[in-house]
């Protein structure tokens, strides 16, 4: 097979994408290592480049002696076709070989319609895509992300799925690898099923009822774990963070220094799976992020570090953090961003401290238009929460804001999803109550809505989503509403949302429909200019299968979920009572106003979350 040319990259839409060789960017020897691990984002480099798990991991698996990872990202439509042409494989940058080449093939799992660019992948390299027919010849796939919570649609794709946080996980993998190399995989992975946050699909069976729902699921082995555990990094203050990080040549989505604060929510929002499976909050010290913001300036040459997290204003001592950030670096033109704000912890003194050196945008997500809707998904937040934060926005100088919304929530009315126009209307009425001459002129507020899609390990993973035909009545309801010329209103009725149900909610059934569309010609699914329904249509149909039954079905609490098996920490009977509370519209307080017992105590010696163990 042949390597990359010159003539290629001239004749490509960002040749940057392809060549590696960025600042920062890990160099070894190949030949002198036992490992090589390629870490595959599967999309676009832009998107890619902007993960900060990619970032983290990166750095953690280059630390090792024995290992080097190196990265691959799906390329655009007029890569592949050139490379196709070429007979180029797909390739690292770091050495520009053939994923074929490498020990481990690993994927992260950030989004349902980006499965179809893992296939694509694999299948540009040579790779087999069925586990079931990749020999021993061929690299272990493994995968890992927010999405392996639930990893039976891909069941039959990934050797591997790392369940949890992966910086210890995968150097106890790579650790037992180093005993097998050169031996049987099967033996490999029958050993690795040992190993706490390791689930390997091939040593489970799983047997289905008449109505198509699950029967049961087991291991087929006695020493194979029927429940496979989270793994959790317990140390946060002190866990592995990059020193450097790399600075693409041509511009990302998220092109600045990630200050990662602290792991998980105790806001309980109950549509939100990631305020589930991150559980417990754990913080790292503001003398810690202080270290690294010091060394990550000095490593990169960025002017813009964000400070990140579920919800950057919990963060327990978000002002001293913030003040010191900004005195430290005013001087060096380095500007500091909080990207995600909630209503009801908005500071305008911590906001206009940041705009000291650069202004940014304001964006506040409301989730829903009513407060009757803000209870029933657990929000935590009221109308005049918004009020006094845009208000006080405005006051400050600010003429421009965005809201986010959802439509299609459980148990939501018309009467709800019209509530978001009133809201945002409310907010423009809040900028012509302060006189003329104290405000900013140009005034604008973004409104955008998405669809909601249940997922699983949240309260709403027994609830159905709502059919397209009421999302899309109730859009044009809202649309009806959104009368003022100050707002902007952006929105999606998109059938991608229904097929990212499909997947989330999926069980192995779904692994073949993901093959029949990729053998169609599907992929970058996720991007609206290469998304083709009829595919998705054409491939449910020819396997038989109802994608109705896994997005618009609700769930009994004792139906037996695909994603059962795994153990987030945070337990069922929880989850059952929160649904119930979201029926009832009954609001569960912040876990800061004491422990809710969810179950994710456990993890910690003391039997406590918040109170104390996050401060490592």
């Amino acid at each position: 097979m042949n390597k990359i040319s010159d003539d290629i990259l001239h004749r490509v839409e960002k040749p940057a994408r392809y060549v590696g060789g960025e600042f920062n960017s890990c160099i070894k020897d190949k030949n002198s290592v036992d490992i090589r691990f390629a870490f595959c984002f599967p999309d676009v480099y832009e998107v890619g480049m902007s993960h900060l798990g990619m970032k983290i991991l990166y750095h953690v698996l280059n630390k090792r002696e024995d290992t080097y990872c190196e990265r691959a990202f799906a390329p655009w439509p007029d890569m592949e076709k050139l490379m196709r042409e070429n007979n180029v494989p797909l390739y690292t940058l770091e050495t520009k070989d053939s994923l074929a080449d490498f020990d481990f093939v690993a994927f992260t799992l950030q989004y349902e319609m980006s499965y179809t660019n893992i296939l694509n992948m694999l299948h540009m390299a040579g790779i087999p895509i069925r586990a079931s027919e990749r020999g021993d010849e061929f690299p272990i796939v493994l995968c890992g992300g927010p999405c392996a919570y639930n990893p039976e649609p891909l069941h039959d794709i990934a050797d591997i799925f790392s369940i949890g946080e992966g910086e210890e996980h995968l150097n106890d993998v790579l650790d037992l690898y180093k005993k097998y190399k050169g031996k049987s995989k099967k033996d490999f992975l029958r050993a690795a099923a040992q190993i706490e946050g390791t689930y390997i699909p091939s040593l489970y069976d799983v047997t289905y009822k008449e109505d198509g729902t699950i029967k049961q699921f087991s291991p087929k082995y006695d020493d194979v774990p029927k429940k496979v555990k989270k793994r959790i990094i317990t140390n946060f203050n002190e866990v592995e963070y990059p020193d450097k990080l790399i600075v693409p040549y041509n511009e990302i989505v998220h092109d600045r220094i990630m200050l990662e604060t602290f792991r998980g929510c105790t806001r309980g929002c109950r549509f939100c799976q990631a305020g589930m499976i991150y559980r417990p909050v754990r913080e790292k010290r503001t003398e810690k992020l202080l270290e690294l913001a010091e060394t990550l300036v000095k490593n990169t040459g960025y002017e813009d570090l964000s400070l990140t997290s579920l919800s950057i204003c919990d963060y327990s001592d978000i002002q001293n953090l913030v003040y010191a950030l900004v005195d430290k670096y005013r001087d060096k033109n380095v500007s500091v961003s909080l990207p995600s704000l909630r209503i009801d912890s908005f500071s305008v003194d911590l906001i206009k401290e940041i705009q000291k050196v650069r202004k940014t945008g304001l964006t506040f997500a409301p989730e829903a238009g009513s407060q009757r809707m803000r209870d029933v998904i657990n929000k935590g937040v009221t109308e005049q929460n918004l009020m006094d934060s845009v208000s006080s926005a405005f006051k400050a100088g600010w003429s421009t804001i965005k809201l986010y919304f959802m439509i299609g929530l459980p148990y939501e009315t018309i009467d709800d999803v019209k509530g978001i126009g009133e809201l945002s209307k409310k907010v423009v009425y809040e900028y012509r109550k302060i006189p003329k001459e104290e405000r900013k002129k140009g005034l604008r507020i973004t409104v955008s809505t998405s669809i909601f899609v249940p997922k699983p390990f949240t309260p709403f993973q027994w609830s159905p989503m709502d059919k397209m035909p009421s999302v899309r009545e109730k859009i044009k309801e809202l649309r009806g509403v959104m009368t003022d010329k100050a707002i902007v209103y952006n929105w999606h009725e998109t059938p991608v949302s229904y097929l990212e149900a499909v997947f989330a909610r999926g069980d192995r059934k779904i692994c073949d429909v993901l093959i029949k569309a990729f053998e169609k010609g599907a992929k970058f699914d996720g991007w609206s200019q290469y998304f083709n329904n009829e595919i998705w249509n054409d491939a449910l149909e020819e396997c038989n299968v109802d994608g109705d039954f896994y997005a618009y079905r609700a769930r009994t609490y004792d139906e037996i979920l695909p994603w059962d098996f795994l153990d987030i920490g945070v337990n069922k009977e929880f989850l059952i009572k929160e649904s119930e509370n979201a029926k009832n519209a009954e609001v569960t307080p912040d876990c800061r106003q004491g422990c809710k017992n969810c179950g994710a105590n456990v993890n910690f010696k003391d039997g406590k979350c918040f109170e104390g163990a996050i401060f490592n």
